[in-house]
């Protein structure tokens, strides 16, 4: 397979993973994995500054991870799509994969 020819759907993908790679934007995506919640929901919950919290929420969105739906003057968040969890998943598998390889080493 040429790489020139699948470049596009490699650097999609890279954006995804941007869009994920902070821990901040991982906890947001498992709060709306549980549920549509507002702005005001998710800023309880992580204790930073509002405009810190929808610099990272419009991150999500244009990942296309996230999608809002704005009822007058709240913003409601939840998952796009939600097999995005799926990720979560195997990262865990992957965690604990990479634990057990250096707990082998330690016993060493």
């Amino acid at each position: 397979m040429d790489y020139k020819k699948v470049e596009d759907k490699y650097k999609e993908w890279a954006n995804i993973l941007k869009a994920l790679a902070h821990p901040i934007r991982l906890y947001i995506v498992e709060l709306l994995s549980k549920g549509e919640k507002c702005v005001c929901e998710i800023d309880e919950q992580l204790h930073i500054d509002i405009s810190t919290v929808s610099r990272h929420l419009a991150t999500l969105r244009r990942a296309g991870i996230i999608k809002d739906d704005r009822r007058g003057n709240q913003v409601f968040y939840s998952l796009q799509i939600p097999c995005v969890m799926n990720f979560f998943k195997c990262s865990d598998e992957v965690v604990m994969e990479n634990l057990k390889s250096r707990l082998k080493v330690l016993k060493k």
